[in-house]
């Protein structure tokens, strides 16, 4: 079931949406709803959903907003607008951002939501079989307000490809090996070197995704002067070779 977050002020129009679809026949469920985007992108952090269902005019944050922030904490699920006759340069906008589609409001019917959530299946389908297992950081930059911690993360995102260790990360900050190593596993639930090959580990998918550059070659640009080594940290991140993940 591809999980819906539907986030609408009105509470006759969320209640309406909610009840006249029959989710799980066409392969959705309401995981979530929301009043405003405010609380629409907490929830989206907390348990990201496949599809989110955003009216755009909103108090606090609007849809338009929503989708913003959304993409900007990396966010991909879709989104569906829900607009007004006349929200044509919010639609402009939300189409930028990667919204998927638009439904006008005052003329919604079964028949538009129904083949909206048809097109939306068809479209997390096919990228569910074309996708690669997906590899991320698990301590995103911004999620911690240490300046020190913070510090280390945009170093090691601006330099991964470098020769990093605790010690040269320590000196970056000006503290000791020992209390930095203890400060970062207490704010992020890593340590710094499982950070490190994970942020390295993700860029290895994208050149092994996006190029034609050898194992070796890749490697050595995120960071990996040892190809034995490379391939036994991507092994134990990804559970697979560089080489099976490009195939796959």
């Amino acid at each position: 079931m591809w999980k819906v977050l539907l986030v609408e002020d009105e509470v006759f129009v969320r209640e309406s949406i909610r009840e006249i679809i029959r989710w799980e026949e066409m392969g959705f469920t309401l995981t979530g709803e929301a009043g405003d985007g405010l609380e629409a992108l907490s929830l989206i952090k907390e348990n990201p959903p496949d599809l989110v269902l955003t009216d755009i005019i909103m108090p606090r944050m609007d849809g338009i907003e929503l989708l913003k922030e959304a993409r900007m904490a990396g966010c991909t699920s879709k989104f569906v607008m829900l607009t007004c006759m006349g929200d044509f340069e919010y639609m402009r906008q939300a189409m930028e951002f990667g919204a998927s589609n638009y439904i006008l409001k005052l003329s919604m019917s079964v028949k538009d939501l129904r083949e909206t959530l048809l097109k939306i299946n068809a479209e997390l389908q096919k990228a569910k079989a074309a996708k690669p297992p997906v590899v991320t950081a698990t301590i995103p930059f911004d999620k911690t307000p240490h300046p020190e911690v913070r510090k280390i993360l945009l170093y090691i995102e601006e330099n991964y490809a470098k020769d990093i260790s605790v010690k040269s990360l320590s000196q970056y900050v000006m503290m000791g090996e020992n209390y930095v190593s203890a400060l970062f596993k207490k704010k992020t639930g890593q340590t710094l070197i499982s950070y490190l090959h994970e942020y390295r580990i993700v860029k290895a998918t994208e050149y092994l995704m996006q190029t034609d550059l050898t194992v070796t070659d890749i490697g050595e640009r995120v960071g990996f002067m040892n190809d034995n080594y490379f391939i036994k940290i991507f092994k134990r991140i990804t559970g697979t070779t560089p080489s099976q993940y490009r195939k796959r």
